[in-house]
């Protein structure tokens, strides 16, 4: 019996489905219907190295700085095309880097005969920014900004021109053999003809990211050569009557489909063969055509084949046997690839590898592979050495958008950022600072002392850092561990200690640090990071305590009053005497110190917070107690001092608590979880832990 809401699936489906779209990319014409749409729009002949150029423009970019660098972020590595499922944090300056790459490349400027090499220690991305470039050309291929086209010769269904007698029949054009590299219709053009139609397709073109220009580069594969060849032949040089054989069609790339995008990987060295790269002989169709050197009976369909178009990546591109490199050379400078008893063949794709550092090192040393490395781009890929971006890594994992059935306390994801981050930058030079404000400086947090100079400086003093240290695979994992650990799953939490606690007990199984002085090392940072998380739940804890608005507003009156009769030089009225009184010394002294304000400035300070009261008023703008930053911090710690003995903390970590105290104790509870998102559970642990330092006398001001 059908439910009373049913919904039919199929009118779902269906409602999802865009049929004008994908008539659009299925679009099939004839060639001079190809040729109008490239002098109306003529980046359908851009090489494949402009083509990602624009891809990754079209999709926008912001500019900011950054250690006072002027730095671009491109909003294609956040991956829009999924959600964000393969985006790209933190890593800016080498995406910079891979881009002007393609842009050189785009303009014609020598970098298109160059391999594009991503280098960097193991999980620093790089194999992820490789699947967003094929992902997003991809995407782009499907727009209209991004289309492209390809061709099919129309002939019987052997593939014979010598059968064709006189005008060819619909029987003799019925069958299609589409171009096996995906060629661009303008390789159809002559020789003879190409500088005219280039000159007028620049005419209108006008690229929006770039000043490259359309050039018609290249020959027909051999397949396409040959059927060429054969009908120039049959119709006496009439190249209008051969190209009535031409169904232009639109080309979308696919990695699936193995359209315009390939992927290669290393085997085992007795089972590659490098026609994996550059095909090999269809066996079944010697026998139909007679000889294996008939283009007919060839495949075409190896990697850097069927990536014309597109893009071409190797995985692990220096563990390749050599025979594969030195297929690379001529893929690379000459743009073109040898296939097995054929003639030089002309491709059009990027060609992007990735490797680790151990393999890098090894080229640099092989003499032999002098020539791999001067067709090569270094891009060094690090790890994250900023904390924001860190943190954006695992909360795309371990969110609460997707961790739904567990609590994770606030800052856990945090921490084990923060300690990923310290194990990847070189120690300060400078006397006096700590990694862990070093680490806060990269992280745009000011401290007294250091300007933006001193960043950069700090930067520029380490030219390796984010080279190594701990992966973010290794974060991850210890994450999941402790996700799945029996006291996560009993009390339906996770917290800062419990993450710290995997990430210590892993280090000695960690199968990429065989060096125990390196493991005393990052032990070391596990203690410095507690440290910090001990001093950021006091702060809040502090805050929670402080957070009573009306007590807060009514010292902070108070304060002032005495302050404007301290620089004025008048009295205070008493509020229970009614007596003219010298202003409160004490009371103002004890809010300053809370803020390092010393004896000998207090003037000074007094002075500024009048002056500030003053603008204000001038503007029209009435003073609150958090208008001034460091006069709300030092409110906040002064009512947090006073109220500590009230609420008696201490108490916390005693089994007898007085009902007074709890119902003091509940509502900083409840603005623990109200404004920094704990829960009952993860507010308790925190307030009993709090208490317990202040127990231990461990009571370290901010």
């Amino acid at each position: 019996m059908e439910g009373k809401h049913s919904v039919d699936l199929a009118s779902l489906i269906n409602q999802n489905i865009d049929r004008n779209r994908f008539r659009t990319q299925n679009w099939e014409g004839s060639f001079s219907e190809y040729l109008d749409i490239a002098r109306e729009n003529p980046g359908v002949a851009r090489n494949a190295y402009q083509r990602l150029y624009d891809a990754i423009l079209a999709q926008g970019y912001e500019h900011y700085k950054l250690f006072k660098r002027d730095c671009v972020r491109y909003h294609f590595f956040s991956d829009q095309i999924d959600h964000g499922a393969d985006a790209v944090f933190g890593l800016d300056f080498a995406l910079m880097q891979l881009v002007d790459f393609l842009r050189s490349a785009a303009e014609g400027y020598g970098t298109d005969k160059r391999i594009l090499l991503l280098h960097g220690p193991v999980g620093s991305a790089k194999s992820t920014i490789a699947r967003m470039l094929k992902k997003g050309i991809e995407a782009y291929s499907r727009t209209e900004e991004g289309a492209l086209y390809s061709f099919s010769w129309m002939l019987d269904d052997k593939c014979e021109v010598g059968a064709i007698e006189g005008n060819p029949s619909e029987a003799q054009k019925a069958h299609a053999f589409p171009s096996p590299m995906h060629q661009d219709p303008m390789m159809l053009v002559p020789k003879e003809a190409r500088p005219d139609i280039e000159h007028a397709l620049n005419e209108t073109y006008q690229p929006e990211h770039h000043s490259g220009k359309i050039k018609i580069v290249g020959e027909l594969d051999p397949f396409s050569r040959k059927i060429y060849d054969d009908l120039m032949l049959f119709y006496d040089g009439d190249w209008s009557k051969v190209i009535q054989h031409i169904r232009v069609r639109r080309l979308v790339l696919s990695e699936k489909d193995r359209v315009g995008i390939g992927t290669f990987q290393p085997k085992d060295e007795k089972n590659q063969d490098s026609t994996e790269l550059t095909g090999d002989i269809n066996y079944r169709k010697i026998a139909i055509y007679g000889s294996d050197s008939d283009p007919r009976a060839f495949n075409f369909d190896g990697e850097l084949n069927i990536a014309n178009r597109g893009i071409c990546e190797f995985i692990e591109v220096l563990k390749l046997d050599v025979a594969f490199l030195y297929d690379l050379l001529g893929a690379s400078q000459e743009h073109a690839i040898k296939p097995k008893k054929f003639a030089q063949t002309h491709i059009d794709e990027v060609i992007l590898g990735h490797t680790n550092e151990p393999e890098y090192k090894r080229l640099q040393s092989n003499e032999m592979m002098e020539a791999f490395r001067d067709r090569t781009i270094k891009i060094d890929v690090p790890y994250n050495i900023r904390l924001e971006d860190e943190v954006r890594i695992y909360r795309k994992d371990f969110g609460p958008e997707r961790i739904r059935n567990m609590h994770i306390a606030p800052h856990t994801i945090a921490v084990a950022a923060m300690w990923a981050v310290l194990t990847r930058l070189t120690p300060p030079k400078k006397a006096g600072l700590t990694l862990m404000q070093k680490m806060k400086l990269y992280n745009g947090k000011a401290i007294p002392g250091f300007t933006e100079d001193s960043v950069k400086e700090l930067k520029e003093e380490a030219p390796r850092e984010g080279m190594d240290g701990i992966s973010p695979r290794y974060i991850q994992d210890k994450m999941s561990n402790a996700l799945v650990s029996r006291q996560a799953i009993e009390e339906q939490m996770i917290n800062p200690f419990m993450v710290l606690n995997a990430l210590e007990s892993g280090l000695d199984h960690h199968s990429l640090i065989d060096d125990e002085e390196l493991r005393k090392q990052y032990r070391e940072l596990l203690a410095v990071v507690r440290e910090e998380y001990e001093d950021i739940i006091k702060g809040e804890v502090q805050r929670a305590i402080s957070a009573d608005e009306e007590a807060i507003k009514r010292l902070c009156s108070n304060y002032i009053e005495n302050v404007r009769a301290y620089t004025q030089k008048e009295t205070v009225e008493n509020r229970y005497t009614g007596k003219a009184e010298e202003p409160d010394e004490r009371l103002m002294r004890a809010i300053e110190e809370k803020i390092d304000i010393p004896e000998s400035r207090k003037d000074d300070f007094r002075q500024e917070i009048m002056n500030y009261i003053g603008a204000l008023s001038l503007d029209g703008k009435k003073f609150e107690y958090n208008t001034n930053a460091r006069l709300h911090k030092a409110l906040e710690l002064k009512l947090f001092e006073d109220s500590r003995d009230t609420i008696k903390l201490k108490n916390l970590v005693s089994s007898v608590v007085d009902d007074e105290t709890q119902e003091k104790i509940d509502i900083v509870k409840q603005r623990l979880i109200k404004n920094f998102g704990y829960n009952e559970a993860s507010a308790t642990d925190v307030l009993n832990y709090v208490a317990s330092i202040f127990a231990r006398g461990d009571s370290k001001s901010e």
